[in-house]
């Protein structure tokens, strides 16, 4: 009698239940959400922690053993052999996650995180120029996808969570949640945002990055510590500024791809091209006399918004990475963006009358937006980094950068939906 009776309030609990998130759909919708994006943040804080610790000793082990990067190429030729042979439907890396926004099919498999963290932590230890945000966002979603079934996820759910996985393993690597909640649905399809997914990636983003944080895990701080006031003059300094960061976006978007391609043509055998790229690093290291360019490259990131430096280091860096990345070696593209967009604002102190701090953080961001066409995370991501003072000189330079970056982006399955220009409104295809 006990038993009928417990089951029957529990019947009428569930309808109960039911009844209510039928009138109130938007409590539904947050209480699901956050019960997902709270497991799926936790298991991407923690890989993003483990990730940036990881990497960081990698960093310093080859800071200290400068002679290991006699083995780049080498190295290189391990990564392509990895991906040869275990990893040709996880390759396209980032791609793969917007083509699963889009389209949604088979899930993303999980190794995609072992093989990009690997290859990754590989490329750094031995001197590639390469970034972060690509293994973090590989990482982040392919954990995340594997949650899809269990959890019984439409195909819209699907795209949902991708977008924030995305936003949490931006979020939680560079320290700035809100503008990974931004970037993940800013990124997919330019000029178009999917609001149904605004919730669920801040939600996901700021829970990443409390885990990340919470183990400890070190965020580079960046600092402005003078902001002139709006002028007429000044702003004039802003778009120049935007227009030159906007040119270099393009031009690294372009290269990087025209690059890939090239290795391509003439290497048929896919782990032989990141051995010939490392070679033409080790080389390219050789003949410059520094290995300031290889890395990551914080300490000349950091030196930009400080002291006046060379006034050729962000087309260096650029030349680096692009080799680095487009012969097979894997990590970003973001973290050397910042590079090239620091130190070329840096340069531009020079000839514009602005604090070099703050050309140095416009750059930092700008060229990112540009590349990436994401003017909107980018210039939230300055407020995150550098604080709200400086926002109209960063969101001026953001928005004519990506204006100026023309319909290219370093993501070759970034979808137009809306074209920046006029001349471009009737073409629908892939950047």
């Amino acid at each position: 009698m006990f038993k009928k009776n417990k089951r029957s309030v529990f019947k009428i609990l569930s309808v109960l239940i039911q009844l209510f998130f039928r009138k109130y759909p938007s409590v539904f919708f947050v209480v699901k959400w956050l019960f997902i994006t709270a497991i799926i943040g936790v298991f991407i804080g923690c890989a993003s922690a483990f990730f940036l610790q990881t990497l960081e000793w990698a960093t310093q082990f080859r800071e200290n053993h400068l002679w290991i990067i006699v083995f780049l190429p080498l190295a290189g030729f391990l990564v392509g052999l990895l991906y040869y042979y275990f990893g040709k439907d996880v390759e396209a890396g980032n791609n793969l996650l917007l083509e699963t926004i889009h389209e949604p099919k088979k899930t993303i498999p999980f190794k995609m995180a072992p093989l990009v963290y690997f290859g990754t932590i590989i490329t750094h230890f031995f001197g590639g120029s390469a970034g972060r945000e690509g293994t973090a966002l590989q990482m982040a979603a392919s954990i995340a996808d594997q949650f899809s079934k269990p959890l019984r996820l439409s195909a819209d759910d699907r795209k949902i969570l991708i977008i924030s996985a995305i936003a949490a393993g931006f979020g939680s690597v560079f320290g700035t949640p809100i503008a990974g909640a931004i970037f993940g649905l800013e990124v997919s399809l330019t000029g178009r945002i999917k609001y149904k997914a605004l919730f669920p990636a801040i939600s996901a983003s700021i829970i990443a990055d409390l885990v990340t944080k919470l183990l400890n895990t070190h965020h580079t701080e960046y600092l402005i510590n003078f902001v002139p006031e709006i002028s007429l003059l000044n702003i004039l300094y802003a778009l120049i500024a935007g227009i030159s960061f906007g040119i270099c976006a393009a031009f690294f978007s372009k290269t990087i791809h025209k690059t890939g391609d090239f290795f391509k043509s003439k290497i048929s055998y896919p782990p032989l091209r990141p051995l010939i790229g490392g070679v033409i690093i080790l080389l390219s290291v050789w003949l410059m006399g520094t290995t300031k360019y290889l890395g990551l490259g914080i300490p000349t990131i950091l030196d930009s918004f400080s002291q006046q430096l060379p006034a050729y280091d962000f087309a260096l860096k650029a030349i680096i990475t692009i080799i680095t990345l487009a012969s097979g070696f894997k990590g970003g593209e973001v973290t050397p963006l910042f590079f090239i967009g620091a130190t070329l604002g840096n340069a531009l102190g020079y000839f514009i009358p602005l604090p070099l701090a703050l050309l140095a953080g416009m750059g930092f961001v700008a060229v990112f937006a540009g590349a990436t066409n994401t003017p909107i995370a980018c210039s939230v991501m300055a407020f995150e980094l550098f604080g709200i003072e400086c926002g109209v000189y960063v969101i001026i330079a953001c928005v004519v950068s990506y204006l100026f970056s023309g319909q290219n982006s370093i993501y070759k399955s970034q979808i137009i939906d809306k074209s920046k220009h006029k001349r471009y409104w009737k073409k629908e295809e892939y950047l």
